[in-house]
């Protein structure tokens, strides 16, 4: 099998896996990282998304002869090295804002969550409600309204 490698929450990996193994899968079996979430498996419900060099991704799409040995992969382990402290803003915003009930979506909330920020950043504005309605990540349990309560709050201390 030939092998790939990519960054993995700021270290160097190597897999030996088919070229179109999905990351997911090797992220979660071959590596162990278990926060991207198996929801779908075709790139609907974004349980799975961590980001790929700052941008939100769904691992379930993305095969991984696709990644470049210089690709960063980000999942919700690695999301808060990136500011260098214990919590991201994100994820502390998540907890005081109560909005995890199964918490099985979370993980790929947060992570597009904090993809949206920075990309609204990026543009020089603000977020509206437009950009939350932008958000497809599926939460079952319906806690959408305080996702979005999370999301102004945390965007508001990152």
């Amino acid at each position: 099998m030939p092998e790939h490698t990519f960054r993995l929450n700021g270290e160097q990996v190597t897999v030996d896996v088919d070229d179109d193994e999905r990351l997911l899968w090797v992220l979660r079996d071959v590596l162990g990282v278990t926060g991207p979430k198996y929801g779908c498996g075709i790139n609907v419900c974004k349980a799975c998304t961590s980001h790929l060099n700052g941008r939100a991704v769904n691992p379930c799409a993305v095969p991984v002869g696709d990644l470049r040995p210089t690709d960063e992969v980000t999942t919700i382990e690695g999301l808060p090295a990136t500011v260098g402290a214990e919590l991201h803003p994100m994820q502390q915003a998540w907890i005081d804002r109560d909005v995890a009930q199964c918490g099985y979506c979370q993980p790929g909330q947060i992570m597009a969550a904090v993809a949206l920020v920075r990309r609204v950043a990026e543009e020089g504005r603000e977020i509206t409600d437009a950009d939350l309605d932008g958000l497809r990540n599926i939460c079952r349990c319906g806690t959408y309204v305080r996702i979005r309560e999370a999301i102004r709050a945390g965007a508001a201390r990152m």
